[in-house]
């Protein structure tokens, strides 16, 4: 929570759920499939999906891993480029060299993380990248993080040959909070916590569809197929009354698809808007979703005038996990 308001909310799946984004797989190929740029692949427990695979005959074994929550009916998507992702670093199977943060620009200390990530012992043909997290930890923490991913991607990488298996789970809740959330003010684990700080209040408006925005409102529903965003100017007729709303929509929306879940195809139906001001729109909506965690892509304009996006599934719905 940031000044009192819910910013990220992480729920597990549950032991019966969909295996989680990262985690890793021994698999076989199973079916290739022409002119869909991809193959099925066997997993212990289901089917997966390896888009722009190459080189790969029925029968083979090969490492991949879950990039994201696969649509209801559908295949695990995974990938076969493998993250050893930590606190501190990631280590990068296939792609060498040493990269740090672009949020550190301190040339001393980008210096010292890049002498600590010379000392590791990576696999053959992998890279290192320090995260921005990297320059606040102490460097012994440091060392035992970047080698605690190291030895991780050592021993995976050694176990190609067998049956398909699981060989890592992905992060749960906690550790995700731990990784991803940086260094918080304060933690509470005190029981009724949610209640007292006023999260419950908000997680239950994350179940409304509507949001509202001050004198606007959004509606959010998710379909089968898309995530519809819905804008409305409600009773406001000022002049500029469109262009406040969607630009509080813009500012906004980021927090709400993260703490809803939501990805996939999502197509915005703006309040009336001046297509002068779509380029401010634009900006802002840019902005907001560059600190957002979650991949997104600004897709862009229809020919209705609606405003699209492309979102990773890296979350389940909330609605689907809090049933």
């Amino acid at each position: 929570m940031i000044d009192g308001k819910l910013d990220d909310l992480l729920v597990d799946a549950g032991a019966d759920g969909p295996p989680q984004p990262g985690t890793i797989y021994r698999a076989k190929v199973d079916r290739l499939i022409k002119g869909q740029g991809g193959i099925f692949l066997a997993l212990p427990d289901g089917a997966a999906f390896l888009r722009g695979a190459q080189g790969l005959t029925q029968g083979d074994s090969i490492l991949v891993q879950v990039t994201g929550f696969a649509e209801a009916g559908k295949a695990v998507p995974v990938s076969n480029r493998l993250l050893f992702k930590s606190k501190y670093a990631i280590v990068t199977p296939g792609a060498a060299g040493i990269n740090i943060s672009r949020a550190i620009r301190d040339e001393e200390q980008r210096i010292r993380l890049r002498a600590a990530g010379e000392e590791t012992d990576l696999p053959m043909e992998a890279g290192l990248i320090l995260r921005s997290d990297a320059a606040r930890a102490a460097p012994d923490e440091l060392a035992e993080d970047i080698a605690a991913m190291a030895d991780l991607a050592h021993a995976l990488l050694a176990d190609t040959e067998g049956s398909p298996e699981c060989l890592l789970e992905g992060p749960d809740a906690h550790h995700l909070a731990w990784r991803e959330w940086g260094q918080p003010d304060d933690i509470d684990t005190a029981q009724g916590c949610l209640e007292t700080r006023g999260a419950l209040d908000d997680i239950e408006a994350a179940l409304d569809p509507l949001v509202s925005l001050g004198q606007a409102m959004m509606a959010i529903e998710p379909t089968r197929a898309l995530v519809a965003v819905d804008v409305n100017t409600q009773g406001d007729l000022s002049p500029a009354a469109g262009l406040k709303a969607n630009l509080a929509t813009a500012r906004d929306l980021p927090r709400h698809l993260r703490i809803r879940g939501l990805g996939g195809q999502i197509t915005l139906d703006l309040a009336p808007l001046a297509k002068r001001d779509r380029r401010q729109f634009e900006q802002t909506l840019r902005a907001a979703f560059k600190v957002d965690p979650v991949e997104t892509a600004l897709v862009g304009w229809t020919p209705l005038g609606h405003f699209e996006l492309q979102r990773k599934r890296e979350r389940l719905p909330l609605s689907e996990v809090l049933k």
